[in-house]
């Protein structure tokens, strides 16, 4: 459907045009100088997160659907290494690091960060079955039933916020 001065609505799909794609990149506060990510695939991954189909994507880019399929997959690829080194960082500087051997009963391990918190003189904000769940749930891969197969940290940050890293 057009609009009275001849520009295109946004309907299912969405965004429609080169400047729409401008201004999601700008609310989302994209900048090329300092983002892991290329520009096309920070294009790419806004429109994706926002329901559009790739071919639709692929239309508006002047591309192929396989070109928008693997430019996806490396931007996909690029934030995960991302959110590690930024998980790795945080953990350099955590007042709190934990290490749980494999072997260890899940159910031990809150005591064992409890004990270091308070050593530290931090008081964590969460109850035991809430840090198992919080643990179990971030390295679901390295705990089978209750037993830590693969060796773990667990951070706790000044403000309390816990992270678990799998060695």
């Amino acid at each position: 459907m057009a609009e009275q001065d001849g520009s295109t609505t946004q309907e299912n799909e969405g965004v429609e045009t080169r400047a729409d794609v401008d201004e999601l990149l700008a609310e989302c506060g994209f900048d090329a100088e300092t983002s892991t990510l290329t520009r096309r695939q920070a294009e790419v991954l806004a429109m994706r997160e926002r329901g559009r189909k790739q071919e639709t994507i692929a239309d508006l880019l002047g591309t192929s659907r396989a070109n928008v399929a693997s430019v996806e997959s490396r931007a996909r690829e690029n934030v995960a290494k991302s959110r590690t080194t930024v998980a790795f960082a945080d953990a350099l500087s955590a007042p709190v690091r934990v290490e749980i051997t494999p072997g260890t009963d899940l159910y031990e391990i809150p005591d064992e960060v409890f004990e270091v918190c308070d050593e530290a003189g931090m008081k964590l904000h969460h109850t035991a079955p809430d840090l198992m769940k919080l643990i179990s749930d971030a390295a679901i891969d390295a705990i089978q039933g209750r037993e830590v197969r693969q060796r773990l940290f667990v951070t706790v940050a000044d403000d309390g916020t816990v992270q678990v890293q799998t060695a």
